[in-house]
């Protein structure tokens, strides 16, 4: 199950919000090299991390299983302030754009192939069905570039904005996806899965408690 989050209520769940924090930084900072981030309590935020910014959580028994974040781009973004030399020219904007940051899947829910585990799946999933919701049919993402051709599998209309550069120990390239309900269907069918993932409400407290 998905839950989407803004910054507020997040903040309102602060085992959730630490584990969130604590996974962000190891993923990014110990496995990824991104050394500017690295923090002494082991927890990564930034100053996007704000109230506009909407959180997808990915749980399983109870634990935080994998995260992505989602930032408008009708204000100040990773590719405008942060990661600018991936985009030739002027990046796109709009309210039926956001920006995906800080995709992470907890290593042990590692567990599919060619790079896509059941977690991985579920957030992509998550955030389509959001988008649609919503009148979003673009995402700004900043992966690997092998993940341009996983994403054209998967029923995305894939446009890099930009050279290739590396960060930490990765090869990065910023990416438009634009996505359909086609998308999703297709995803869901990947996923063998048919369901929405995500969720209708909060969380239930319990799970939270168990969470840290």
């Amino acid at each position: 199950m998905i839950y989407a989050l803004t910054t507020a209520e997040l903040a309102e769940r602060p085992d959730l919000r630490d584990a969130v924090h604590r996974l962000r930084h190891t993923i990014f900072v110990e496995e990824m090299g991104w050394e500017d981030l690295r923090s002494p309590e082991q927890f990564e935020t930034d100053q996007f991390d704000h109230d506009e910014a909407v959180h997808h959580l990915c749980m399983r028994n109870g634990r935080l299983a994998g995260y992505q974040r989602m930032l408008p781009t009708t204000r100040p973004h990773l590719l405008t302030d942060v990661l600018a030399d991936l985009c030739e020219g002027e990046g796109p904007r709009g309210p039926n754009v956001y920006e995906l940051t800080r995709y992470a899947v907890a290593h042990e829910h590692r567990d599919g192939r060619r790079g896509v585990s059941t977690v991985g799946s579920e957030l992509i999933a998550g955030f389509v069905e959001w988008g649609m919701e919503r009148g979003v049919d673009q995402v700004i993402i900043e992966f690997e570039p092998m993940w341009v051709l996983r994403a054209l599998q998967l029923n995305f209309l894939a446009r890099p904005l930009g050279y290739q550069r590396t960060y930490g120990r990765q090869q990065v390239v910023a990416t438009l996806l634009t996505f359909n309900n086609q998308t999703l269907e297709v995803v869901r069918n990947r996923r063998n899965h048919h369901a929405p993932v995500l969720s209708r409400g909060m969380p239930e407290d319990e799970i939270f408690r168990q969470a840290s």
